[in-house]
């Protein structure tokens, strides 16, 4: 969007960019820019957070009042509410405790050690799950498959090559963790959640499991799409 705004300023109209990646934003060098700290994927924040979403949004607008460029980059100091750690907080949902397989595991111990810790988790009436395109109950020899470097020849889903399947499939499968974590009342910070999510379950080490079987590969494919199973930060 950064590189974007620059061909739309050359017709004459005004744009502000919303940046979460600053060095990003510094080198496309956009006309007007607002980095703002929050998490990939929530550019203004907290999703049901109309107030403070606002706040973003005016921020963001009120540089288009200055004439001070080229280039305006300004930083958004206030921390996204969610992101603040909510004291005491614990998970929704207690998973059992279900041993990790060992490296070099076959995707068969991986498949049911994934299942026998999903167990108690159910999906939420309102969800983000569904960009796999795939039902949960396939999502285990999937992505085990990757994990013990058995990948699929044949793709589950039209269109995409298996291992961008198994990508959609690991956003779901984490967010399907993720979003059973936290009761409907709970205000947790997302570092909170995301903290329990990488740090104390099996569906974590499968991903992380992926990773490295992927860069290990000679497959230049499965190479380049590995790392995106895990963020830099959690490896």
């Amino acid at each position: 969007m950064s590189a974007l705004s620059h061909l739309i300023e050359q017709r004459g109209i005004a744009t502000v960019a919303l940046g979460i990646i600053r060095l990003h934003m510094e080198k496309v060098r956009v006309p007007r820019g607002l980095w703002v700290p929050f998490e990939l994927g929530r550019p203004l924040g907290e999703p049901q957070d109309a107030a403070f979403q606002r706040r973003v949004v005016l921020a963001a607008l009120s540089l288009l009042e200055r004439d001070d460029g080229p280039v305006i980059l300004e930083d958004y100091a206030e921390e996204a509410p969610g992101r603040l750690p909510q004291q005491g907080w614990r998970p929704a949902v207690e998973l059992p405790a279900v041993p990790r397989p060992a490296a070099d595991a076959s995707a068969a111990e991986w498949a049911a050690a994934l299942r026998a810790e999903w167990a108690p988790l159910t999906m939420r009436a309102r969800t983000t799950i569904g960009g796999s395109r795939l039902e949960r109950e396939r999502w285990p020899e999937l992505l085990a498959a990757f994990a013990s470097r058995t990948p699929p020849r044949e793709s589950p889903v039209a269109g995409l090559r298996p291992v961008q399947a198994a990508r959609y499939a690991a956003d779901d499968l984490k967010a399907l963790y993720t979003e059973a974590a936290v009761a409907p009342d709970d205000r947790p910070s997302s570092a909170q959640v995301l903290d329990w999510f990488w740090n104390s379950t099996v569906a974590a080490a499968l991903l992380r499991r992926i990773r490295a079987a992927c860069l290990a590969s000679d497959d230049r494919v499965l190479a380049l799409v590995g790392p995106q199973f895990v963020p830099a930060a959690r490896v």
